[in-house]
């Protein structure tokens, strides 16, 4: 016998109900609210209930790791039913975000954009690609035009011909070609959905990831590709919302063939933005759609992401892009010289390699400005000249201490656990040092107080702000402790 809808508004649905509420008490409201709130009671066969989820992936994570749990509770509530069945459901209002969470977060957000638009663009996103300017000329960007109004520019120079290869990137380079010769081939099946390129600023995500467009859109100029940042991902929600046009920005995400999204700890701590790419991530995935994420850490270290969104970057393949090696530093080197047609002396190489370790960025940087420096006032590149020429940035990169180091450093100098950096402790044994190592952060690197607080444990800028303060205060008066800062800057800065 078959149970209609309306007829499980009564028994079963209170049995229903009363495990809900089991599941909520046992695993927590978090996982609750990541997994198990979209279940609903569909029908009841013959002793055996049938639960819908919204998507495949959903199915797939609740019955490896819920379905044996449900399934005990139903047992106890109604001896009838034997068994329990998870099942894709028709799409509901689940992978709908509630309205109004949408719009206080636009409220909030459109004062950022605003902000962001008055911004230079140097300073709009520290990450985006490096400048275009490559000697005395200028390399065109060249925006594609089915998806002129959503997806962001392209770089020529980024293809993976131009992709220098080493033991740091050799596995990011080689799962995003895969993916790449994936995404043109006959079955079209993605290898790894998603793949998730982490690592530093100026090491190769973005280079990688305008590489794999380029293929696909060279190979099969069909596939529909969209690639732009977490942050015009959020204002373009956002412009949705304010003309209350959502279902056509759902429409627009979830029917590309490939998506790629740059930099997606943008969206750490927004929560409405991190539903909805959610939702767009679990419905391209259910169709087999491929789905590139970068970011600057991997996917259990994005902080203000919620637990479920961590699960699901993890998902598919994770790969690391380390820095850069002295031996890859020189062959991207020579690469872009010989790109450039220019001849530089081996010996200016091999020292650019060595003195500049932070970033491919400032590497290429330091020698579009020799080669500038040699066509406008006619002389030749010398090891001397590069030296004169780069005296700021080599001095930047001489001097580079990272948060880490000095945390280590100041935690051993007080004798206190590097663990208690990160913790609450409140103790002056604890908190003194932390500040010192705060202030230190705030002398010695070019961080900014929400970067030095999320690597002290999460804290906000104003805790950095006070620290700051605190120690500039008792450096007028504690002699000892100047001298434990002077001591500190000077084993960091050697």
């Amino acid at each position: 016998m078959t149970l209609p809808l309306s007829a499980l508004e009564g028994p079963l649905a209170a049995q229903w109900q009363r495990v809900r509420a089991r599941l909520r008490d046992e695993f927590g409201e978090a996982a609750y609210r990541s997994w198990l709130s979209s279940l609903t009671l569909a029908d009841m066969v013959e002793g055996a209930v049938r639960i819908e989820v919204p998507t495949r992936f959903l199915r797939d994570w609740v019955v490896a790791h819920y379905a044996d749990r449900i399934r005990a509770l139903w047992s106890g509530e109604n001896k009838e039913i034997g068994t329990v069945e998870i099942v894709v459901g028709e799409r509901r209002t689940a992978d709908t975000v509630p309205i109004q969470n949408l719009r206080d977060e636009a409220d909030r957000a459109l004062a950022a954009l605003a902000e962001a638009e008055d911004r230079p663009a140097a300073d709009h996103h520290r990450d985006e690609a490096p400048a275009r300017t490559i000697g005395a000329t200028v390399t065109p960007m060249i925006e594609p035009s089915d998806e002129r109004e959503i997806s962001a520019p392209l770089d020529q120079r980024f293809t993976f011909e131009n992709f220098v290869v080493g033991k740091p990137n050799e596995l990011a380079h080689a799962a995003a070609r895969r993916v790449a010769e994936s995404a043109v081939s006959g079955n079209r099946a993605a290898p790894f959905n998603p793949l998730f390129l982490y690592g530093g600023v100026g090491l190769g995500k973005t280079h990688l990831m305008h590489a794999i467009a380029w293929h696909i859109r060279r190979h099969d100029p069909s596939r529909k590709v969209i690639y732009l940042s977490a942050e015009k991902f959020m204002y373009q929600f956002i412009k949705a919302l304010r003309f209350k046009d959502t279902m056509a920005f759902k429409e627009q995400f979830r029917s590309v063939d490939v998506l790629m999204i740059d930099d997606v700890q943008f969206i750490s701590g927004k929560d409405s933005t991190q539903e909805e790419f959610f939702h767009t991530f679990n419905a391209l995935v259910d169709q087999n759609r491929q789905v590139i994420i970068s970011a600057d850490k991997s996917p259990s270290d994005l902080e203000g992401m919620e637990e479920r969104m961590k699960s699901r970057l993890g998902w598919g393949l994770v790969a690391d892009i380390h820095p850069t090696t002295y031996e890859l530093r020189l062959g991207i080197l020579q690469a872009k010289a010989e790109l450039r047609q220019t001849q530089i002396p081996a010996k200016v190489l091999e020292f650019l390699a060595h003195k500049i370790t932070s970033n491919v960025r400032e590497l290429e940087g330091a020698l579009t400005r020799i080669t500038a420096h040699a066509q406008l006032v006619g002389r030749s590149i010398t090891l001397e000249s590069a030296q004169d020429v780069l005296h700021d940035l080599l001095r930047a990169n001489d001097r580079r201490v990272t948060i880490e180091e000095i945390q280590k450093r100041v935690a051993e100098h007080f004798n206190i656990r590097l663990a208690d950096m990160h913790s609450a402790r409140r103790a002056r044994a604890v908190a003194r040092p932390r500040q010192v190592a705060m202030y230190l952060c705030k002398q010695l690197t070019p961080r900014s107080l929400p970067e030095i607080g999320r690597k002290f444990g999460g804290r906000d800028h104003t805790t950095v702000m006070h620290a700051v303060r605190k120690i500039e205060e008792l450096l007028a008066a504690d002699r000892a402790l100047g001298e434990d800062i002077d001591l500190l800057k000077r084993m960091l800065e050697t």
